[in-house]
């Protein structure tokens, strides 16, 4: 098992999550990003920095993945993608990706894109606070003790 985060958009304190469980769990931890992003000293910890670019580091990622994966992403498209080949998903927000859901996800990002364009829809998420920190590391929790079953 290796954990991937798709770190261009992530947020600083899912990362203090995500370092904590690495060294916790002794699991590999790897951050794919465009720009350079500082991790704290740990043989398990990696850094990859890509090209800039639309999906550069998504597309590494997806090429990197395997079965039984974790991966941190917001991306929906790049959850698809990564769920296809058997790997476990999580929003920085702690929502769980699965064969199941992942359909309606993407066709729901797609509508809420096509209203952002034309205009009846604006803005973004809210921000992140306590509550989806905690649900993030329940979920990420729940996917590392699974593993050990």
């Amino acid at each position: 098992m290796h954990i991937w985060v798709d770190a261009d958009a992530c947020p600083n304190p899912i990362k203090d999550i995500l370092f904590k469980a690495a060294q916790r769990c002794q699991v590999p931890l790897t951050l794919v990003a465009n720009h350079t992003i500082r991790i704290p000293p740990s043989p398990l910890i990696k850094f990859r920095q890509v090209e800039s670019g639309f999906d550069v580091a998504d597309n590494h990622i997806a090429q990197q993945v395997t079965a039984g994966d974790i991966v941190v992403t917001g991306d929906i498209p790049l959850a698809a993608d990564v769920v296809e080949k058997g790997a476990q998903v999580i929003s920085p927000r702690g929502e769980h990706f699965t064969p199941a859901n992942i359909r309606q996800r993407l066709a729901m990002r797609n509508l809420m894109e096509e209203l952002r364009n034309t205009g009846e829809v604006r803005g973004g998420p809210s921000s992140m606070g306590n509550v989806e920190r905690q649900q993030f590391a329940n979920a990420l929790d729940r996917l590392l003790a699974a593993r050990k079953k």
